[in-house]
């Protein structure tokens, strides 16, 4: 089933959750997809999340503005109707003044909606700096991709009371600050679910349970694209990456075997 054809707001998306609809929210990284998930998809997060899926890197980290803002581009060419989220890339939010400028090159130099960052009770200020500026703001807490290295890896939220409660507080601050939503990755779901009911804007989970306001997975991820491995959270709807391999295997076939081009497929004098 498609989604109504309107270019959707920030409005529309807060209301989701007033109105109890569940938001669909997919990444798309080129206008290609875009043009596809744009019939579907409420949200197209272009997240730094390429760097892994897309350029095969082992992290997020290293994603730069002038990637980001390339394939911000490309996507809002293709998708006309669905609410676009440029992902701020590491290093790009670290004070109030740094990230005002690459939010401003998302909105002055593409069609993105709004920008998403990572961190909790420290991009308060960010995000009303952001939010005061005209700027709408994503918030993402729970799992963190930039801060895997800091971490030591993809670490699972929300275990222990403390836990729970910190992240119920940074959401409630994120909310405060002026963000129209919140990103909730990898966090137990019964503590995704307090963290949704905690807050009046909409929490979109990835790898945190049904209790939430929304999901968001990795296209490349969903449709079985990427095979270094997969994530517990990431249903494969399709085994992409099989499909095209055995097309481009009966292309290669024909061509060395002279079966195409064909006649059908041939220009006559």
């Amino acid at each position: 089933m498609t989604k109504d054809i309107k270019k959707l707001t920030v409005t529309d998306i807060k209301n989701k959750k007033i109105n109890n609809e569940p938001i669909v929210m997919i990444t798309a990284y080129d206008a290609l997809f875009a043009k596809i998930f744009d019939d579907y998809a409420d949200i197209i997060l272009v997240g730094d999340s390429l760097n892994m899926s897309f350029n095969l890197k082992k992290d997020t980290i290293s994603a730069t503005m002038d990637m980001m803002l390339y394939h911000v581009k490309a996507v809002c060419n293709g998708a006309k109707n669905s609410f676009i989220l440029a992902d701020m890339p590491f290093g790009s939010y670290s004070d109030e003044k740094t990230a005002l400028k690459n939010a401003m090159k998302f909105f002055k130099k593409t069609d993105a909606d709004a920008v998403k960052l990572e961190g909790g009770l420290k991009n308060i200020p960010i995000i009303k700096k952001l939010c005061d500026e005209g700027i709408g703001v994503m918030g993402h807490i729970g799992l963190m991709p930039q801060f895997s290295k800091f971490e030591g890896g993809f670490k699972i939220k929300g275990r222990g009371k403390s836990e729970a409660k910190k992240l119920i507080d940074e959401a409630k601050a994120i909310e405060q600050a002026g963000a129209f939503a919140i990103v909730l990755e990898g966090t137990i779901d019964s503590v995704a679910k307090q963290i949704s009911s905690s807050v009046s804007i909409p929490v979109i989970g990835i790898g945190s349970g049904v209790n939430v306001d929304g999901q968001v997975l990795v296209w490349s991820d969903m449709l079985g694209f990427f095979e270094d491995f997969k994530p517990k959270f990431a249903k494969r709807y399709l085994n992409g990456a099989q499909i095209v391999r055995q097309s481009v295997q009966t292309y290669a076939s024909e061509v060395r075997n002279k079966i195409f081009p064909s006649d059908e497929f041939t220009y006559k004098g």
